[in-house]
């Protein structure tokens, strides 16, 4: 009975870890889709606080207007609210996050099967073995 107290342990431990994957993955699907909203959206800014009529802006990715860093010389509020710096930061922080979460999650998901597969082998080698008798 030993044996299958540490399987089933072995399995449960498995089943942790690749929630574990799952939990990562998903947070770098938010990472993502944050990126994501910060390129892809239109968006307003307001020059001074409480201001009546804020200007829309086009979203930063499709925008053929000048850089970031000579939004405000040209008086372009635009171009300085959503800079480039923040959505490639979030870009970044996703990938240790992914990598991380795709390891525990195939760590898990092959022990799982690899145990799945061991208990088939001793339940053939089981009946092979009351077939000889």
């Amino acid at each position: 009975m030993r044996s299958r107290e540490f399987d089933l342990d072995f399995r449960d431990r498995a089943s942790r870890t690749r929630s574990w994957g799952i939990a990562l993955l998903s947070l770098a699907a938010l990472l993502w889709t944050w990126c994501f909203w910060l390129l892809l959206t239109p968006y307003e800014v307001a020059e001074e606080p409480d201001d009546q009529f804020p200007e829309e802006c086009e979203s930063r990715l499709f925008t053929e207007r000048g850089t970031a860093n000579e939004g405000l010389f040209r008086e372009d509020w635009c171009q300085n609210e959503r800079d480039w710096p923040e959505a490639l930061a979030v870009l970044g922080l996703s990938i240790p996050v992914s990598i991380v979460g795709v390891a525990l999650f195939t760590n898990g998901t092959v022990s799982l099967r690899m145990s799945a597969h061991a208990q088939a082998m001793r339940e053939l080698d089981r009946l092979a073995d009351a077939r000889k008798t």
